[in-house]
């Protein structure tokens, strides 16, 4: 039987919250309305979330360009490949919907595109945050306050963006 493990911090865009198992961070959420889905259980780290921890801390302070913590993403392979894409995007790197329905072999499917990324279990770590319209606009974000959390992630990460 595998472990939960959970650990929280504070950040610029609010406390976050990790959950984990023996090995991987399951689950990254960005506060929403002063709230985290396991605010009433007490937090018990391991070497895992110790570590997750640590590097957000370093990528708020502006020290850390890419995480390099075992992330377990569990959801369809459709959803599966899109988050793989994610992981490939770097530090200040941005990618349109489309671009990301074409390099996941589904041109045309931007809308399916923005279901499986709005359900990143691990925003920040896996940068969901990166993903603008085809003409550089912001069209939404399901993690914290939503786009004003990813207007700050994008500004952080000094990604332009269309007004």
């Amino acid at each position: 039987m595998t472990s939960v493990f959970l650990t929280r911090l504070d950040s610029p865009i609010g406390r976050l919250e990790l959950v984990g198992d023996d090995v991987a961070v399951t689950a990254l959420t960005i506060e929403r309305d002063g709230v985290l889905p396991h605010d009433g259980e007490p937090e018990r780290s391991n070497d895992v979330l110790d570590a997750a921890r640590e590097q957000l801390v370093e990528y708020f302070a502006g020290t850390r360009t890419e995480f390099d913590v075992p992330v377990r993403l569990v959801g369809t392979p459709f959803q599966q490949a899109v988050w793989r894409e994610l992981e490939r995007l770097g530090w200040g790197e941005a990618i349109s919907y489309g671009a990301l329905a074409t390099a996941v072999g589904k041109p045309g499917s931007a809308r399916a595109i923005g279901g499986a990324v709005g359900a990143n279990p691990v925003p920040i770590i896996v940068g969901c945050h990166r993903v603008l319209a085809s003409d550089g606009r912001i069209t939404g974000y399901s993690g914290g306050n939503g786009i004003p959390t990813k207007l700050w992630l994008l500004g952080h990460e000094r990604i332009g963006f269309a007004a």
